[in-house]
């Protein structure tokens, strides 16, 4: 069973740049945290750039997207997601691939999320 009252936190290593569709959690805040490299965060219609030690709050039902765009590709972020929901199971479901989760909105939906587009360009 999942936990809905905790937080799932996952720490995200990227060695080239990208990152998921844009979506929305039903449920979930979504706490970004970045450690090294850089990234661009849309929350709704606001664009943010993040630089290690930056942090940033998407609130649940709000559409977000994210990519890494640092020059060489390689970043980390930490993401947190309260309370967890089905968030440790997406994501055990999606890395089995060792790629960013796939626009499928099934798989979202299962996990508590809805596909809103496509992910950020990065060039």
């Amino acid at each position: 069973p999942q936990d809905s009252a905790g937080v799932f936190v996952i720490e995200n290593t990227f060695h080239a740049k990208g990152g998921p569709a844009r979506h929305l959690h039903y449920d979930q805040d979504e706490w970004f945290y970045a450690v090294e490299g850089e990234f661009l965060i849309e929350v709704g219609s606001t664009r943010y750039t993040l630089k290690p030690g930056d942090a940033l709050l998407a609130p649940r039902q709000v559409p977000h997207v994210w990519a890494c765009v640092s020059g060489d590709g390689y970043g980390r972020i930490l993401i947190v997601f309260m309370p967890a929901g089905k968030m440790e199971a997406f994501f055990r479901e999606v890395t089995r691939a060792n790629a960013m989760p796939p626009q499928d909105p099934a798989l979202w939906r299962a996990h508590g999320m809805e596909l809103l587009g496509p992910p950020l360009p990065t060039h």
